[in-house]
This record gives C-alpha cells, structure tokens and sequence, in this order.
C-alpha cells in the first residue's frame, strides 16, 4: 500500500475527523470557561476575600542586586492558577451535566419474553396433571 493511500485512509476516517473537530471545539469552549472564569467569577471571589491577589505572594530567596533580579518562589501565581482550575473544572464539570440533561434518553424498549417452547408446554401440563391426583 502506497503511503499516500494509507495516510488518506487515515486522514478520512471517521474517529480522526470527529477528534478534530472536539479540539476545534474544546479550544473555543476553553476560551468562553476561561473568559468566565477570569472575568465573571474570580471579581466575585476577590470581593468575598477582601481584594486579595494571590499572585503577588512570593517568598524571596536572593533580593535584588545592580542589574540582577530578585531570585523569587512564585508559590502565589501557584495558588492563584489552583485556584482558577478548580473554578473552571467545575464550570465544565456543571456544562456536561446541563448538557447531558438535555439529551433525548430513548425509551428502553422492554423486551417480550421468548415464546415457552412446545415441549416445554407438555412437560407443564403433565406436571400441574401429576399434581392434581
């Protein structure tokens, strides 16, 4: 097989298509958690804390010198982006349920019990037959 038509038959499957398309989407749908998260959510959360921004915590291992930064432990900007993921896991986390609920759940069909076979049926009728006498 020709590599050109093995990497088409690749290209045009039907799995690698619909990934495609999931991380098209997924990319758009990050931006619009990230954009609520960012713009919507954290304004509120830095009302209730009292305006705290937890990116400017940082432990200071070297200060600054002429030409030289100061060598920083950002653990602020580590705390604000925990913070942040577990903000928009849980915007996600609620979307796939609102979107799971508006799925059409098909009926389940119930299934008819398989017909008794006819030998079945005389051993049936002889038994109930045993019993009466």
């Amino acid at each position: 097989m020709g590599f050109i038509k093995e990497f088409k038959e690749f290209a045009v499957r039907g799995n690698v298509i619909d990934m495609a398309v999931g991380v098209v989407i997924g990319g758009a749908f990050g931006k619009i958690v990230s954009s609520l998260v960012s713009d919507v959510i954290m304004p509120i959360v830095g009302v209730l804390t009292g305006g705290v921004n937890f990116t400017d915590y940082k432990f200071t291992l070297k200060d600054a010198a002429e030409g030289v930064e100061a060598v920083t432990i950002n653990y602020g900007n580590f705390i604000q982006t925990m913070v942040d993921f577990t903000i928009i896991a849980f915007c996600i986390f609620c979307a796939i349920k609102a979107i799971n609920k508006l799925k059409k759940e098909e009926p389940v069909k119930e299934e008819e019990p398989a017909p008794t076979p006819a030998d079945i049926l005389l051993l049936t009728e002889i038994r109930d037959l045993l019993k009466k006498n």
